[in-house]
């Protein structure tokens, strides 16, 4: 599969996932959650399924697109695994992470620390998108949406 087939087959399973956990999102109070911005699509896409939910996005710095960007006060720059730690306790009702660089040495120190991350930012039933796999005692997988491969994109409940 070329890289663009998969970046697109990536996205898709993103937004299908985030579209398809919606309502149970609804009925868990907290933020919204979005570990690395990047250009604010889908910081856009949960703006606009989740309307009044306040949603705090965090990234290296601020290189979004302007009307894709949150105000400054849900804006969190520096490293993630570092700004993070500062959220554990928030109670997020979704904690949403597609930080993955595709470079699996990369990724396998990502995720020494993305799982406790998540784990420790969500409300009890909070859910957990990530694009990387996360091994936590306190995650518990959900099944994907129908069309969606196993291991393109992963979801979680909090226990």
């Amino acid at each position: 599969m070329s890289r663009l087939d998969s970046f697109i087959r990536r996205l898709t399973a993103q937004r299908d996932i985030l579209n398809a956990i919606a309502d149970l999102v609804e009925h868990i109070e907290g933020p919204v959650l979005e570990f690395g911005l990047g250009n604010g699509r889908t910081y856009d896409h949960l703006r606009e399924k989740f309307p009044d939910r306040r949603i705090i996005a965090f990234d290296w710095e601020v290189r979004s697109y302007s009307a894709s960007t949150p105000e400054p006060q849900d804006m969190v720059t520096g490293n993630i695994r570092d700004s993070g730690q500062a959220f554990l306790g928030i109670g997020a009702a979704l904690a949403h992470a597609d930080i993955g660089t595709g470079h699996d040495e990369i990724d396998a120190v990502t995720l020494t620390w993305l799982p406790q991350l998540m784990a420790g930012v969500l409300a009890p039933n909070g859910i957990a998108v990530s694009g990387l796999p996360l091994e936590h005692p306190e995650l518990t997988a959900l099944p994907l949406p129908e069309g969606i491969k196993e291991g393109r994109y992963f979801l979680y409940r909090r226990v």
